[in-house]
């Protein structure tokens, strides 16, 4: 499956950040995978000083991952293609 990046914003002042961003990706894409769409979590880093997370998802398309997104609740300001 192709990875997929995301690059979001994640406010120091969030409580956990981005333990707690990737523990909800992780919960959100494990969910629209047991109903049916081709998606896993591969891991999160979180830059502090930046309030950004990077997350990386293996799907079948963008689109399931802006959906991993949305549910999650992490927004979503870039998906890109990634190659590791």
């Amino acid at each position: 499956m192709p990875r997929y990046l995301v690059e979001a914003y994640v406010p120091r002042l969030r409580a956990g950040g981005g333990r707690a961003a990737g523990r909800e990706a992780r919960a959100a894409a494990e969910e629209l995978a047991r109903e049916g769409t081709p998606v896993r979590y591969v891991r999160t880093t979180f830059l502090p000083d930046d309030e950004t997370c990077f997350h990386v998802f293996e799907a079948a398309s963008e689109e399931a991952v802006g959906e991993v997104c949305r549910r999650a609740g992490i927004g979503s300001g870039r998906i890109v293609p990634a190659v590791e």
